[in-house]
């Protein structure tokens, strides 16, 4: 079964849109009785330094970060992440990174996720 987690905080208005594009992509793919959706609530900073967590929402598939340039980010803590997708900033993953890291499609135009300081999360 394959893993999906999607870690945030309570104060972050973008992690239920982020919960319902999973799922999304989940469904049209066909993959709910092959996939665990799990949500991880992150309530600490000693809990985001334990997690990794770069911010709120993080998507995971079997633990690695759909953001192809998450890989050796250090920036964890209890904060808004928006990333940058096609020149632009949004409060969620792009659609096609869940679904790349779900080896649905390839990674494309990955750019950049960027954590900033809680009360940011307007970018949706």
């Amino acid at each position: 079964m394959t893993t999906i987690e999607i870690l945030y905080f309570d104060g972050c208005p973008g992690w239920r849109r982020t919960e319902e594009d999973v799922r999304r992509v989940v469904a049209d793919a066909g993959l709910e009785e092959r996939t665990s959706v799990r949500l991880v609530e992150v309530k600490t900073a000693d809990d985001a330094q334990h997690l990794r967590f770069l911010g709120s929402p993080t998507v995971r598939v079997e633990g690695t970060d759909v953001d192809p340039s998450a890989v050796g980010a250090t920036s964890f803590g209890l904060q808004c992440r928006v990333y940058e997708h096609e020149g632009r900033l949004q409060g969620s993953p792009p659609e096609e990174w869940i679904r790349a890291a779900l080896g649905l499609t390839p990674a494309a135009g990955s750019a950049s996720g960027s954590s900033s300081p809680p009360g940011c999360c307007s970018c949706e």
